[in-house]
């Protein structure tokens, strides 16, 4: 019984640290006072944490103690599968078998008339094609712009959120995000030494108020927003809620970084917030979500006034983003495939929280009808970690509301994405699988 004790325990503190319980690099509790809190013995936790070390997870210090080992959130939060047998709920991507035919014959298309001036260098932040065409993707969801010089080419939103954030922030400043924020933006913090501040949020997002009496109190640079299907919560502004934001915005000394990747989800257009304040907000957008994250193609909209600043930034740590791929994405755009790949997901991801919402009618889930993703909260049998553990156990792969907070205790929720899974038959039973799960209670798999 002591074997399999240790490796409970081991488990336990495992699942807090990929949750966040104990963030990378921090001291661990001593052993007596983990034994206390766990009941069980020291000798039992110092096994435990001699197990984790082998796995490293942790390294112990002689005189010092035991820390956490500096591993990327992002690696559990967005989890590949071990096997063909997982139910993969964790990555946030398009059901990509629907795009697999499109997309081959966009690249055979582009790659058989390949000019040869993508292959070389550029002096601009991307070829003029390039930059029109993802006017013409941004502008279809919502952003007015008409200049397509005001158009930059990031790799993926991530590099451009990470581009800006380097370019109006230094480190030691302050950040402002929603309550729950995706880890990449974390990760982003964390990596170049920004200190991140939590907005309060509610059911219609970031709160203006709120969001006011942070940039008087901590007087941060940027503030990041996600409006549409905000990851992880699920929740979208409404029109009244985005101009209330810009006004704060506007009345303050800070710049607005708008994330808008899933706006090609809302049900009707929706502006975006950038549109009140074009000249103190940058918007992102990218085919990630609506294609191929292989694809790699964002599009940052920045005030006339910023353009050669980014360009600058963007020259300095990429040069360039690719133009094959955003040859490609342009003959998507272009062509019209890309706006009816977009709405072949859209209309998935109906489907799949329709059958999602009825197999959780029994919790508080938070999602919006045409959502990739949904943001449950847990009965109070559950703890988030321990729930993360045991779904892992049964092949089914979640995300951890630790994940999207620097205060990983003030939830206790789950994040399911819809969509990974190609085939339907496999994520309908995975979804029953899950609910089962929560029904059923901690079962088995932790004795203390």
């Amino acid at each position: 019984m002591s074997d399999i004790k240790f490796r409970q325990i081991a488990e336990t503190i495992e699942a807090r640290i990929n949750t966040g319980v104990y963030p990378a690099n921090t001291k661990l509790p001593p052993h007596r006072v983990l034994a206390d809190e766990l009941e069980t013995t020291p000798t039992t936790v110092s096994k435990a944490y001699k197990l984790l070390a082998e796995k490293n997870k942790v390294e112990s210090f002689i005189g010092r103690g035991t820390f956490v080992c500096g591993d990327s959130e992002l690696e559990t939060v967005i989890q590949a599968p071990e096997d063909d047998a997982d139910y993969n709920f964790s990555i946030l991507q398009p059901c990509l078998k629907h795009n697999v035919l499109p997309l081959q014959a966009a690249f055979q298309k582009t790659y058989a008339t390949l000019p040869s001036e993508l292959l070389g260098y550029i002096e601009h932040s991307g070829h003029l094609a390039h930059r029109q065409a993802g006017m013409k993707w941004a502008a279809e969801f919502g952003l007015s712009v008409s200049d397509p010089e005001q158009i930059l080419l990031a790799s993926g939103a991530q590099n451009a959120l990470e581009i800006l954030i380097q370019t109006y922030t230094k480190p030691g400043d302050c950040i402002a995000v929603e309550a729950f924020t995706y880890p990449g933006m974390l990760s982003i913090a964390n990596l170049l030494g920004r200190r991140i501040v939590e907005v309060p949020m509610d059911d219609k997002g970031m709160c203006p108020i709120a969001l006011k009496q942070t940039i008087l109190s901590d007087k941060p640079k940027v503030v990041v927003i996600v409006p549409s299907h905000q990851n992880p919560t699920g929740v979208t502004m409404p029109k009244a809620r985005r101009e209330a934001i810009a006004k704060v915005i506007r009345a303050g000394d800070i710049w607005l970084l708008e994330d808008d990747i899933y706006g090609f989800l809302n049900e009707t257009i929706i502006p975006a917030i950038s549109n009140y304040i074009p000249e103190k907000s940058f918007h992102i957008t990218s085919l990630s979500k609506a294609i191929s994250p292989a694809l790699r193609c964002a599009f940052i909209k920045a005030p006339k006034s910023e353009v050669r600043r980014v360009g600058a930034c963007i020259r300095t740590s990429i040069w360039l983003a690719s133009p094959l791929n955003f040859a490609v994405a342009t003959q998507l755009i272009n062509s019209g495939e890309a706006f009816a790949m977009a709405n072949k997901q859209k209309q998935l991801a109906t489907q799949r929280q329709t059958f999602a919402t009825k197999q959780f009618g029994f919790l508080v889930c938070s999602s919006q009808p045409t959502s990739y993703h949904v943001w449950i909260q847990l009965p109070e049998h559950w703890r988030q970690e321990h729930f993360v553990m045991e779904a892992k156990n049964q092949q089914l792969l979640v995300s951890s509301g630790g994940y999207f907070s620097q205060q990983s205790d003030k939830s206790n929720h789950i994040r399911l994405s819809l969509m990974a899974i190609d085939d339907e038959q496999r994520f309908q039973q995975g979804i029953v699988l899950l609910a089962d799960l929560i029904k059923g209670g901690q079962g088995s798999h932790f004795l203390f």
